[in-house]
């Protein structure tokens, strides 16, 4: 592809970055507006779970997918597809009559969002051709969700008060519909040298997995444990995995390559994506429903209370991506991990939510850990990886980040269900939510011991070792020899 200008290629950059504030806006604008939308279509804490995950749950299945099929088909192909699907389903979901319709819709949203995000980045990496600017790029492409998390709870709670909670849905299509004809005059098209073969099998067992365990966990409160549902559920996510560890080894290019988990940092940067975005999920949405629920606060207000921990990530995001330039991703995971835990300890142990001083020190503790985490993760999962492999495995690092925030609403919101007297809301609700947020406390130590795990020195000859092993098997399948390393 010929090198783009400067101001074109800044164009790119902008077009790819609307479509990821796009997507990124639509999760925490839509948390702020749960108690709305509770209202409205007389929805139980179930229900606001899968207006949520619904959304998650089918983005962390196909995000490998759309990344492989726009490899091999063209990029600005499929992203334009999902800037069309993605602003369709954001139209149908602010016409929802009903709360299955809703979820159904966010489903439609998820498979467009699922071809944009990978595949910006994908254009990003391909336009940009100097590493400097490149790594600009990336670093400003990283920031927009920083954005996301400070102007979402404001901009939600100002729709959701002077519109309502149908207009969050509404402001996408004008941006999806610019960013559409912005693509198709300024995106230049472009395909991987070897794009990867698809592996239908493997991503029905992806979803079939991953869809099964987050019905287990949503319903469980409601059919029971030892309801054939649950149970029938738990057979086939334990099938699914078997089928996964069984089939994936065999193929030459696997969905999910299991031989990345021999690399020490790759398997920490996965387990620490699943941890911190669980704790995201599950802390937002208890967060929402207390201040609206149970403290009484409009939807405006509830943003603003949110607001401290949206501007500690903000303001901590980029200052983490320079500590993972200068010394390496230790020093920022430790820190995640200590604040993420101190946060949860501070609601659990001390009820937090219960005093002003405590809740805004909660809000701020939590804020500092997520901004300190995103970026060692990527950098983390593919450090040592051979530079064909770095594009798939920050993309299992991606998903993670998905699988980790539909477990954390699962989980969460399960817990919360369990525990709370629907007659006596108000009364029951901080009793309810403390085994919920010491499960947040265990995700922020599993952030800091799995962090300080694998970024030391035998962490990192691990990730030396399984690259050696990626190159020799590389190059034995050019050249035709059988087997894998």
């Amino acid at each position: 592809m010929p090198e783009l200008s400067h101001r074109r290629q800044m164009l790119v950059l902008t077009i790819c970055c609307l479509s990821l504030l796009m997507v990124s806006l639509d999760n925490t604008v839509l948390n702020v507006a749960l108690p709305s939308l509770q209202r409205d279509l007389d929805a139980d804490v179930a229900g606001l779970q899968w207006t949520l995950d619904a959304y998650t749950l089918v983005l962390a299945s196909l995000l490998m997918l759309a990344g492989s099929t726009a490899d091999r088909i063209g990029r600005r192909r499929v992203f334009r597809t999902g800037l069309v699907v993605f602003t369709v389903g954001s139209a149908l979901c602010s016409l929802a009559p009903s709360l299955e319709l809703l979820v159904v819709f966010r489903m439609v949203q998820a498979v467009g969002g699922s071809m944009l995000n990978p595949v910006a980045m994908s254009i990003i990496t391909n336009t940009f051709t100097e590493p400097r600017e490149r790594a600009r790029a990336i670093g400003v492409w990283g920031g927009v969700v920083g954005i996301s998390m400070a102007a979402g709870p404001l901009i939600g709670g100002l729709l959701v008060e002077s519109v309502g909670w149908r207009s969050i849905f509404w402001m996408n299509v004008p941006v999806g519909v610019a960013a559409l004809l912005l693509t198709a005059r300024y995106v230049p098209e472009s395909r991987a040298p070897k794009p990867r073969r698809a592996d239908p099998v493997g991503q029905l067992l992806v979803i079939t997995l991953l869809g099964c365990l987050t019905y287990a966990i949503i319903e469980a409160p409601a059919e029971g444990l030892t309801s054939p549902a649950i149970l029938t559920c738990a057979a086939v996510v334990l099938g699914a995995l078997a089928g996964l560890l069984v089939y994936e080894p065999r193929r030459s290019e696997p969905l999910i390559d299991l031989r990345f988990f021999r690399s020490a940092p790759f398997s920490g940067a996965t387990g620490i994506a699943v941890s911190a975005f669980a704790a995201l999920g599950g802390f937002l949405f208890l967060s929402t429903l207390y201040l609206q629920q149970v403290r009484g606060l409009d939807a405006l207000h509830a943003g603003l209370w949110m607001l401290p921990m949206a501007v500690m990530c903000l303001v901590c995001a980029p200052l983490s991506g320079r500590l993972v330039g200068s010394r390496g991703p230790r020093v920022p995971l430790l820190v995640a991990g200590v604040a993420m835990t101190a946060s949860g300890v501070l609601f659990a142990a001390f009820e937090a939510e219960t005093a002003d001083t405590t809740l805004f020190l909660g809000y701020v503790l939590f804020g500092v850990g997520f901004g300190f985490v995103n970026a060692p993760i990527t950098n983390t999962a593919v450090a040592g990886m051979p530079r064909a492999q770095a594009g798939v495995a920050a993309a299992v690092a991606s998903t993670s980040r998905q699988i980790g925030a539909t477990l954390g609403v699962a989980v969460i919101g399960a817990v919360l269900a369990a525990g709370v007297d629907g007659s006596a809301y108000r009364d029951t609700f901080v009793d309810a939510a403390r085994p919920a947020w010491w499960i947040i406390t265990a995700c922020g130590l599993a952030v800091l011991v799995v962090g300080a795990l694998t970024s030391g020195a035998w962490a990192r000859r691990t990730a030396r070792r399984t690259a050696e092993r990626l190159e020799t098997a590389e190059v034995q399948e050019v050249a035709g020899v059988p087997g894998r390393a």
